[in-house]
């Protein structure tokens, strides 16, 4: 799995011409899912994106996460975050998994992020055009994959 977590002021999705989902202060999640992805992936990328400190604390150090500040959480499939540059100047999105094994997988994640939340996660919708709004806040945006684990 490869992430993309950008730290928001505020978020929204519009779904053929109507604002569909909205979210205030927390984390936007851009989610590729690959065909070798598993429930460890979803556990450890949840775990490590709720406890991620990237919030400021009262000294400004940034030093708070998602739970701590007690923001929202918003999760958007995107299939392109697999996109293969390599050959050409066509990307090519074989890595990326396929609708019938990246929909559960990307259910299953959305579930464990509202476990380690505590709270509903909002998501867009698999699959749909959609457009997507947010106000980076820092900037803070951070890249995190399962197979790299850095």
């Amino acid at each position: 799995m490869r992430a993309v977590v950008q730290k928001v002021s505020g978020a929204h999705i519009t779904i053929n011409h109507t604002l569909k989902r909205q979210i205030g202060k927390g984390l936007l999640i851009f989610l590729g899912i690959e065909a070798s992805d598993n429930q460890q992936d979803i556990a450890w990328l949840s775990k490590k994106i709720s406890q991620l400190r990237i919030f400021k604390d009262t000294e400004g150090v940034m030093n708070l996460s998602l739970l701590d500040v007690k923001g929202s959480a918003m999760v958007v499939s995107q299939f392109t975050l697999h996109a293969s540059t390599k050959k050409g100047n066509r990307p090519s999105y074989i890595k990326a998994a396929p609708p019938e094994t990246a929909i559960p997988l990307y259910n299953a994640f959305i579930l464990r992020m509202e476990q380690d939340l505590g709270k509903p996660v909002i998501t867009g919708e698999f699959g749909a055009y959609m457009q997507v709004d947010l106000t980076n806040e820092g900037p803070v945006t951070i890249i995190i994959d399962t197979k790299i684990r850095e």
